[in-house]
């Protein structure tokens, strides 16, 4: 799950970083194009760490997996609450994206979570 973890915050940081340019190119230069980045880097960490700390794994697990669920709820909530008059924009497209990777990789850490207690 480290390497999920990993691969999940490279992806979120490249959104965010891919966001930020095309709003400086756009004109409308915004940081919170850049929280995809944000949560990304903790995920990076997280996993970074738990591969190098076998015996605090499945803590830091678990705190990638808060993260990926508040990835997934904040943009979610804030795309469904502007569901009425919603356009498609760089920045519900960046929403969009942030809350797919978070919620597929809640979904991995969950069933790996699952099946590391059935293998007990």
């Amino acid at each position: 799950m480290p390497s999920t973890s990993i691969v999940s915050g490279v992806l979120l940081i490249l959104i965010g970083i891919i966001g930020y340019v095309f709003s400086l190119i756009d004109g409308h230069t915004s940081l919170t194009a850049l929280i995809p980045a944000a949560f990304g880097l903790l995920l990076v960490i997280f996993g970074f760490a738990a591969k190098s700390k076998e015996n605090l794994r499945k803590h830091l697990m678990h705190a990638a997996v808060l993260v990926g669920l508040l990835g997934f709820l904040i943009p979610a909530w804030r795309l469904i609450s502007r569901m009425n008059d919603l356009t498609v924009s760089l920045a519900v497209l960046s929403q969009a994206a942030m809350a797919l990777i978070c919620l597929v990789f809640v979904i991995l850490c969950v069933n790996s979570f699952i099946a590391v207690r059935q293998n007990r």
